[in-house]
């Protein structure tokens, strides 16, 4: 049986070439990597912290001290590159407020435990109620994503406020500040991380109710009529 040769032109193998071919993605974004450094940092933190209480060795509460303070400036260096160098992208929407919550609630939740001697204690009443904000939040953008399909999400200046006082009642009781003056400052920390805390959810809520109440799944149903 004779053999049959195919001979392609030029164009034919260059089209056939061009569907296999994958168009590479671009390099990941110099501020994408600084958080993900930041969220590196964060185990650092936890571990240090754990060390102190359980040893009462100043080496660890520094190391602590210092990571989440790298973490809280790396905060800053990658928002103003991704600003000034139009390096904004959807991971780092997703990836810098996670690395936040993530650093903040997990020097909240080890504050809340009884650390005595060595690092006062958080109410549990105010990790409570940061980790219930955080938990109602995730599930109505959940829940906004799965019926509207895009989230708008407004940022809250009471959201911005809550930030700064829960930071800075961490960083409080990790630099045992806590007594100077006779404690008073830490309580308005405290108090003050609470309300805005509320506020903040409380606005972010009514955010998604609007959002919810103006998509057409929010109204009812129509029957159809029997025939």
């Amino acid at each position: 049986m004779p053999r049959t040769e195919f001979c392609l032109n030029p164009n034919e193998t260059a089209l056939r070439r061009s569907a296999f071919y994958v168009k590479p993605f671009p390099p990941m974004t110099t501020a994408n990597k600084i958080t993900i450094l930041r969220m590196l940092l964060i185990p650092l933190f936890v571990v240090e912290t754990i060390y102190y209480v359980r040893t009462g060795n100043e080496i660890h509460r520094l190391a602590a001290i210092l990571s989440f303070a790298l973490t809280a400036i790396l905060d800053g260096v990658d928002g103003y590159i991704a600003r000034h160098y139009n390096q904004i992208s959807e991971l780092g929407k997703i990836l810098d407020p996670l690395a936040d919550k993530l650093l903040l609630v997990s020097g909240i939740v080890l504050l809340s435990f009884n650390n005595e001697p060595y690092l006062r204690q958080i109410p549990l009443w105010l990790t409570g109620m940061i980790i219930g904000r955080d938990l109602l939040l995730s599930i109505g953008a959940a829940v906004i994503h799965l019926v509207v399909g895009k989230i708008a999400i407004r940022p809250r200046m009471t959201g911005k406020i809550a930030t700064v006082f829960q930071m800075l009642t961490v960083v409080w009781i990790l630099l045992r500040w806590d007594l100077i003056p006779h404690g008073w400052v830490l309580q308005v920390w405290i108090f003050g991380a609470g309300i805005f805390t509320g506020v903040s959810g409380l606005q972010y809520v009514f955010d998604g109710m609007k959002q919810l109440s103006a998509h057409p799944a929010s109204s009812p149903t129509q029957k159809t009529g029997s025939p």
